[in-house]
């Protein structure tokens, strides 16, 4: 393409015979290899009609071999789809013949607000200018999880609604009852009263790899049953202000009115809801989020048996192991959640884990980054003894910690304290390091940060707390950590109300 782009008109046709010699001997070459190495190709599923799926074979001229598998959503549509419905809610009882918008036109005086595209949430009627409280509407999608009528959808496709509509594939229409919404994970339940309705199959986002097909069923801006498809760009995605939700990354498209329906695996199984999309436009850019069907599924059991959802609550403050902390810590290897601060009077305090530990598994599995931390306790129920895997002054242990409730957090937790960089002795520099400190109430106070101080992030105005995992108070602690500390040494700094590790590299 670049060719034809770059040439001259009057040399058109040259380039275009080129580009054509080019694209066939391509072809060629492709089918050679397909030809020669059908019998290398591994195929994505099993041999038996479950594991494959919905799937297309497409056959080689080889010994019959199976060159390739491509996606066949057809027979997934047609058995799955009746199970997906359309929701239409207000916030009051509405004219049933007035026409409710559909989000087509929610871009017109747009939210200046640089966050307000970001990490939209699907909602199809954004409003960009106030509206009569009559013409309040939610439109979303969501899914039947039993033949008695249960239904998973967002909640911010229903939340502060108090007229839900559910509408079948068959046509039907059911007003729905509201049994419990949860904000933290976006997961809603309804209930409609009907028998006998065709159901999902619930997969394991866990089996779910990356590069795989999926399909959503829903009704973008109001175009019931529309299917798009795509793959699994990426799993785990932490999110801002999504502390409990492991999101699936897709590239399939999902616009306003996708929100609560389903994510599919080529097998026919729900393995996700489709809820945000990242978006300067308010419409479909490439990338959307789904919440992991086992997450759901677990705030859908709280919900429909007491109304709510609990978390069980650790009580620390993490921060992401990378590369540099990696080696001041003497990891082989960046994972794990570094405590960064342990809350007054949690369950983790109480247990004895102290900053500078690192969680590397709950129960023995494996904590890859500090994001799956929150996900993994928060699923876990209050009261419940869990079993920490750290990593601790060069050394594996484990610790028992009976959770509470996230519910507990105080405005305490913050620890923020007036005062606490009170000096209470003279300034000293410390040369190599580019460091000028100042005892204080709370530790050391950095009055001057240069060459490797900076460079490893400190601060002006930082208080350095420990180095090398001792703490420091005075010139005669500071320089008896660093003696005894390596190449690659571990900070703990206060800065402002929070506490975090930096790694400074000796040379």
């Amino acid at each position: 393409m670049s060719e034809i782009n770059l040439d001259k008109r009057v040399n058109g046709v040259e380039s275009s015979m080129r580009i054509n010699q080019k694209f066939m001997v391509t072809g060629l070459l492709a089918a050679a290899l397909v030809l020669g190495g059908c019998d290398k190709i591994h195929q994505w599923f099993g041999k038996d009609k479950e594991d494959q799926g919905f799937v297309q074979k497409m056959e080689g001229t080889k010994d019959g071999k199976v060159a390739m598998l491509l996606p066949d959503f057809t027979q997934l549509v047609e058995q799955e789809g009746p199970a997906v419905v359309n929701i239409q809610a207000s916030r009051s009882e509405v004219n049933e013949n007035s026409t409710p918008d559909t989000g087509a036109d929610q871009n017109q005086g747009a939210n200046t607000d640089p966050f307000y595209e970001y990490f939209k949430r699907l909602l199809p009627n954004v409003p960009s200018t106030p509206q009569d409280p009559e013409d309040e509407y939610n439109f979303g999608s969501g899914f039947l999880i039993s033949k008695d009528g249960y239904i998973l959808t967002n909640t911010h496709v229903v939340g502060g609604m108090n007229n839900i509509k559910v509408l079948l594939n068959d046509k039907r229409e059911f007003k729905a009852k509201l049994i419990g919404s949860d904000a933290q994970s976006d997961v809603a339940l309804l209930k409609i009263d009907a028998d006998n309705l065709p159901v999902v199959h619930v997969g394991s986002p866990k089996e779910l790899k990356v590069g795989e097909w999926v399909a959503a069923i829903g009704a973008p801006f109001g175009f019931d049953n529309s299917v798009t498809a795509g793959i699994v760009s990426a799993k785990g995605r932490s999110l801002p202000n999504e502390n409990y939700t492991p999101f699936i990354q897709t590239d399939v498209a999902i616009n306003p009115g996708n929100s609560g329906g389903p994510l599919f695996n080529l097998k026919g199984q729900v393995v996700g809801i489709n809820s945000q999309i990242y978006s300067r436009s308010g419409g479909f850019m490439g990338i959307s989020f789904a919440i992991p069907i086992d997450v759901a599924m677990s705030v859908a059991e709280q919900l429909k048996t007491t109304g709510k959802v609990q978390r069980g609550r650790l009580g620390v403050v993490i921060q992401e192991v990378n590369y540099d902390l990696a080696k001041s810590f003497g990891l082989s290897k960046a994972n794990g959640a570094l405590v960064s601060q342990v809350i007054p009077g949690g369950p983790a305090a109480k247990a004895g884990l102290q900053p500078g530990d690192i969680v590397q598994s709950v129960n023995g599995e494996e904590v890859d980054n500090s994001s799956d931390l929150p996900v993994m306790v928060g699923l876990l129920p209050p009261g419940k003894e869990i079993t920490l895997g750290i990593w601790r002054k060069g050394k594996q242990e484990s610790i028992k910690v009976l959770l509470d409730t996230m519910n507990n957090d105080t405005a305490a937790d913050t620890n923020k304290s007036e005062g606490g960089n009170e000096i209470q002795g003279s300034s000293f520099n410390v040369g190599n390091l580019g460091l000028g400190l100042q005892p204080s109430q709370e530790g050391l106070l950095v009055v001057q940060a240069e060459g490797l101080s900076a460079q490893a992030g400190v601060r002006r105005g930082d208080v350095i707390m420990a180095l090398g995992q001792q703490n420091v108070r005075d010139e005669s602690s500071f320089s008896q950590a660093l003696t005894s500390s390596g190449k690659n040494i571990p900070l703990l700094v206060k800065r402002g109300s929070s506490t975090l590790f930096l790694a400074l590299a000796l040379p």
